[in-house]
């Protein structure tokens, strides 16, 4: 744990002069502590014991004025710790957010949605919790200790001894129950980041829950994950219900423990009755930090725990090349596959020795049964992925040398399923070219065949998408995303099943949007309905991740093998890795 700690101290020191003010005003309050005891002694020995009744109003001034400079500094330091927490919060929360668009896409293939949202969401504050709660209070509880045991060895070091006798057993007993409590409450976590994991997935698939009428089955994933949730928490919960009375049960048998010794001593004429009082009313501000030690350790090993998560996603390594690399001053979208082949981790290879050519302007139509690796073969084009053996070429350079984000830059893909983000149009549109007017955007829209629907709607380019663009058809969004490529204007085209699922006129319009969006421009098109790639310059036919046929249509026909087959079945689809 201790690793962690020092990096949020590091985080914390990035705002040395709140960091610094909010220490400044803890030391000011702990000082302050010391005047209650010292007033409660001259009472008992000053005034009363030598019968001082002229000096009853200055004295009860001073402790009231002390009260009342602790509370305002109190109020100050907790104003400044929570802009400290709010900037820090902010700070980590952005850095974490900008470690995930680094991340490579694999990394997201092995980790949920809702389980990320769960770090980004709970994680981060609750680490920043150990610097407020956590570090702010610890510090300002070892001052107090230590501001307070002085004054009581300054006093008699004979009865401080004894007040001390209950310390070393609270240690232990701390000590050991932090050990036992950071599982648990890692446990406790992950449990928290599996039943939001489960709860994005049925946000998200709620259509599906319905249409399968699931929703009891789904119900009962949620009990049992929530329930987990409970489980996993009352584990720490039930140590701590007996740890923590036992540490109260010793901290305040020293109390007991002190004034036997005090009045012994003081029936003895070692000690006055002022130092007695005062020790007792000290003893509450020596054992005030050790009373929170529950709070504050349930605080640091909760926020460690958080902090632990969160640097995990922090120190994974980068994407690769994500900006290093050669960046060409042309793209002329000559594209060339060197015996390629890719699998998914363990899985058996997708793509098996594939070795072809693109010349530029070209259109490359590739088709295939479901699982043939049509789209595996696109995320090695975009580099989602890198190839596990063999080598792909653009314009005679390694892909693998070039910054992929030049190369995406250069590129642009329709996806099967286009995803819209739940802003305005124009917004969704100019994430292509963030400079565009309204009239190049509605020039697109026209050669998208997407400007008639949007012209009907009130707001126009204003109209908010809704989550995942839910306020428009299949057509409509797909139209949507070919002018977004449009828009973009990239030298290559990646078009992966952009007509699937669409009704023959809709199929009609989104086809011809294509049309004008492959023209002049290297295009690899993955077919739903071989039909529509009739004129591609090159049809490559995969199986199984292998090439076994590439040609013009009219001269794989005429072979009558695979692709002649698949002819006769037009609406085969692809899908997972295909």
């Amino acid at each position: 744990m201790v690793p962690e700690m020092l990096r949020l101290i590091r985080h914390t020191l990035r705002f040395p002069l709140l960091s610094g003010l909010s220490l400044l005003m803890a030391v000011a309050c702990t000082a302050l502590v010391l005047v209650l005891p010292g007033v409660t002694m001259r009472f008992i020995d000053t005034i009363i014991g030598k019968n001082r009744p002229d000096l009853i109003l200055s004295t009860a001034l001073i402790g009231v004025g002390a009260i009342l400079a602790r509370q305002l500094l109190f109020t100050l330091r907790t104003y400044l710790n929570n802009h400290l927490e709010l900037k820090l919060t902010h700070v980590i929360r952005c850095e974490l957010y900008d470690k995930l668009q680094r991340l490579p896409i694999p990394w997201f293939d092995k980790n949920s949605s809702g389980e990320i949202m769960s770090r980004v969401a709970n994680d981060v504050p609750a680490t920043n919790r150990v610097i407020i709660e956590g570090l702010d209070q610890a510090i300002a509880a070892l001052l107090q200790f230590l501001i307070v045991l002085g004054y009581m060895l300054y006093h008699s070091w004979q009865l401080t001894l004894v007040v001390m006798i209950p310390l070393p057993f609270i240690g232990l007993i701390t000590a050991w129950w932090s050990n036992k409590a950071e599982p648990k409450w890692r446990a406790s976590s992950e449990a928290s980041s599996a039943l939001n994991a489960i709860l994005h997935d049925n946000l998200a698939g709620i259509r599906q829950i319905k249409a399968y009428t699931v929703e009891p089955q789904a119900l009962s994933d949620f009990d049992e994950a929530s329930r987990k949730v409970g489980d996993k928490h009352m584990a720490v919960m039930k140590g701590q219900a007996i740890v923590w009375p036992a540490v109260s049960f010793i901290a305040e048998s020293g109390i007991i423990l002190m004034v036997a010794f005090g009045a012994w001593w003081t029936l003895n004429g070692e000690l006055s009755p002022g130092i007695v009082i005062a020790f007792l009313v000290a003893w509450g501000f020596l054992f005030d930090p050790i009373s929170r030690i529950n709070t504050l350790s349930q605080t640091f090993t909760k926020g460690l725990v958080s902090a632990k998560r969160l640097f995990e996603i922090i120190d994974t390594p980068d994407e690769s090349n994500l900006t290093e690399g050669a960046r060409p001053e042309t793209f002329s979208g000559n594209i060339e596959f060197r015996d390629v082949s890719f699998s998914y981790g363990g899985e058996a290879p997708a793509l098996k020795h594939i070795s072809l050519s693109a010349l530029p302007g070209q259109t490359v139509a590739l088709v295939g049964a479901t699982g043939s690796g049509k789209s595996t073969f696109l995320n090695l084009l975009s580099r989602f992925y890198e190839p596990t053996s063999g080598e792909i070429l653009l314009d005679g350079n390694p892909l693998s040398g070039l910054s992929k984000e030049w190369l995406r830059d250069n590129t642009g893909f329709v996806t099967q399923e286009p995803f819209l983000f739940n802003t305005t149009l124009r917004e969704n549109l100019t994430l292509a070219k963030h400079e565009a007017s309204d009239e190049e955007l509605w020039e697109i829209l026209e050669a998208a065949n997407a400007a008639e629907f949007l012209r009907a709607l009130p707001e126009g380019l204003d109209t908010m998408a809704g989550e995942r663009g839910i306020r428009f058809s299949g057509g409509e969004k797909q139209r949507l995303s070919i002018a977004r490529a449009l828009l973009k204007n990239p030298p290559l085209l990646l078009l992966d099943e952009a007509t699937s699922a669409l009704d023959n006129t809709t199929e009609k319009l989104v086809q011809q949007a294509l049309d004008k969006l492959r023209s002049n421009r290297t295009s690899f098109v993955i077919a739903h309905r071989l039909s529509t790639i009739r004129n591609a310059d090159v049809i490559c036919v995969l199986d199984h991740g292998e090439l076994v046929e590439q040609g013009a249509h009219e001269e794989l026909m005429e072979k009558n093998s695979l692709y002649a087959k698949l002819q006769s079945h037009p609406t085969a689809k692809s899908n997972g890795h295909g």
